[in-house]
């Protein structure tokens, strides 16, 4: 027994992580004749699932970065931003050593000085709301039952 994918098979367990629809994930993976029965039979394999809840646990793991980005964002320090706009010309600070993450943009109008402008915190605490709420995937309910609604229509039964 081979111990690993083919390309298809990959590519089926990338997409089945994205969508969780075997059929459509079968299909998009290049198995075009019977793709359910091709789902259930890659489903049914343990290397599969393996790799299944590999990429599952990476998509958290971006998850988990998203929110500690967000939440660095939303309530990390600007010390570092302030000590560069008021820095002394003759003595710049190091760049490496300034934690600059918050800023989005820095200006140098041609009339001199120095235009800092930051991220918005309000916005970053409502995108770490959504996320650790779970609303991010708010949107996945309705796409199914459109899927469901499709089916229907078309008269295949098939039911996701």
């Amino acid at each position: 027994m081979k111990n690993t994918l083919s390309q298809k098979q990959l590519t089926f367990c990338r997409q089945y992580v994205r969508t969780r629809n075997g059929r459509e994930a079968a299909a998009f993976a290049g198995f075009l004749l019977f793709p359910e029965k091709a789902a259930a039979r890659l489903l049914a394999d343990a290397r599969i699932q393996g790799e299944i809840q590999a990429l599952e646990a990476d998509c958290r793991a971006s998850r988990a970065e998203l929110i500690a980005g967000y939440r660095r964002l939303a309530f990390g320090s600007t010390a570092d931003a302030v000590r560069l706009l008021l820095q002394c010309d003759d003595v710049p600070p190091d760049p490496d050593t300034l934690d600059l993450f918050a800023v989005s943009e820095i200006k140098r109008p041609k009339g001199g000085g120095m235009e800092i402008k930051f991220f918005d915190r309000q916005r970053a605490l409502d995108k770490l709301s959504e996320l650790q709420s779970g609303n991010a995937d708010s949107a996945l309910p309705f796409y199914r039952a459109l899927e469901r609604s499709a089916a229907a229509l078309h008269g295949n039964g098939d039911e996701l």
